[in-house]
């Protein structure tokens, strides 16, 4: 009987071309596709959330293949484990329902960007973050971030796109703080364009540096123009650090599940 096991994924992208096939290119999903068929002995096609770009990370990728193996969920993880690089792991491994699409049943993605205001460079923390060697204005960050919030037109950060494809996005979240030497810049939204986060982390931080002014910010934000904002930070800063689904993973979703009936318990004595 054919089964979907649904994988959250953490890996560093440095070694990668991104998380989908790109032909002979080493890429995140055919490591996951070659340790399963090491694993299970047959071939397998893995669908991801996310597509992230060349040497991005990830915290919490979520991916789905289909198998006929009758191994229990947590040895999938085990063995998939034990075939992977170091450099790629699966986190949780659950058994869901065959309508299960890791993309196209998200209901958000929320990517961070990382900034260090060290000084001096930092080799432990050398691929994970983007050196400004100096304070950032985080207040005037966060008010430019604000202004992205809701749905709107996201061409201006957007790179190349294919002919007719909408720049229409709802952000739901857009925030920046200061933890230690790093800034952290995190944004949550339905979806992303191309070089989406990494577009609005370069403009944000000329805001953070004092070369750009918020209305400035705005004004750019407000640009008819796709790739208006035409810097482009590298993307070692950059992590997918969670896929959420309204469903998934469904140990989550029962304890939302439980978590909704208490408050409806709560709601009846308290209307007595």
């Amino acid at each position: 009987m054919t089964r979907r096991i649904a994988l959250i994924l953490e890996y560093e992208g440095t070694a990668y071309a991104g998380s989908q096939r790109q032909g002979a290119l080493p890429t995140v999903q055919a490591e996951v596709e070659r340790a399963a068929e090491a694993l299970t002995g047959a071939g397998c096609r893995l669908a991801v959330a996310g597509r992230t770009d060349a040497g991005t990370h990830a915290a919490g990728q979520v991916a789905a293949f289909d198998t006929e193996s009758d191994l229990a969920p947590q040895r999938i993880r085990d063995g998939l484990n034990h075939h992977l690089p170091e450099d790629i792991a699966v986190v949780e491994a659950h058994e869901v329902a065959r309508s299960f699409d890791p993309r196209r049943h998200a209901a958000s993605r929320v990517y961070r960007y990382t900034f260090s205001e060290r000084a001096a460079r930092s080799p432990l923390r050398r691929r994970f973050v983007h050196p400004v060697g100096r304070t950032l204005d985080v207040e005037a960050m966060s008010q430019a971030l604000a202004y992205l919030e809701g749905t709107r037109d996201f061409a201006p950060f957007s790179g190349a796109l294919p002919a007719g494809k909408s720049t229409m996005r709802r952000m739901l979240r857009a925030q920046a703080w200061r933890k230690g030497s790093e800034v952290y810049l995190e944004l949550e939204a339905n979806a992303f364009l191309p070089q989406q986060v990494r577009r609005t982390a370069a403009a944000v931080l000329r805001v953070g540096l004092g070369k750009m002014t918020v209305t400035a910010f705005e004004a750019l934000a407000d640009s008819p123009v796709r790739g208006a904002a035409e810097h482009v930070l590298p993307a070692g800063a950059l992590c997918l650090q969670r896929v959420a689904y309204p469903d998934f993973p469904p140990r989550r979703a029962a304890q939302n599940e439980i978590m909704t009936q208490n408050e409806m318990v709560v709601g009846r004595y308290a209307a007595l």
